[in-house]
């Protein structure tokens, strides 16, 4: 009797997992999701055209309990300590115009059209931010602090 019943649980649950499936179904081709490319780890690819041009950004980083800002003019592939604070900012790639497609991300000239820095930001030693900040564009992927705001003001080509 017992082998009877489990028997018959076995075969409603399988009838239960496949009844909603028809041959159809098995068939048709899923569309990928878009989102899929933007969670993919992003794959970045300086330009020969960019690589060696440009020597820093300068970002500008505001207290907004005084409503100070000071600049800071970073080297690219460099950090600098944040005077009066546990900031440490990070610029790891600059592209004058940058561009997104799929996982990659790179620069489609040399031409500051579109200008981003790669950043990466650290508070008493851990890493609470790493993102994109775009001159033009001040909200997709703004810093949230409650006490510091970032933004990209400026960057300064290499040394011919």
């Amino acid at each position: 009797m017992y082998r009877t019943r489990g028997f018959f649980a076995v075969a409603l649950i399988t009838v239960a997992l496949f009844a909603g499936c028809t041959k159809s179904d098995e068939n048709k081709a899923v569309a990928p999701d878009p989102h899929d490319a933007m969670m993919a780890q992003p794959v970045i690819v300086v330009p020969d055209t960019v690589k060696g041009k440009w020597k820093s950004v300068k970002i500008a980083v505001l207290d907004k309990s005084s409503g100070k800002s000071t600049d800071y003019d970073i080297a690219i592939g460099s950090k600098v300590a944040v005077p009066d604070s546990d900031l440490v900012i990070a610029v790891d790639t600059f592209f004058p115009d940058f561009v997104m497609d799929g996982a990659t991300r790179t620069s489609r000239s040399n031409e500051p059209k579109n200008p981003a820095a790669q950043i990466r930001v650290e508070e008493k030693g851990t890493e609470i931010y790493k993102n994109w900040l775009f001159a033009l564009l001040k909200t997709p992927h703004a810093f949230q602090h409650p006490k510091y705001e970032l933004s990209l003001t400026g960057y300064s080509p290499s040394a011919k």
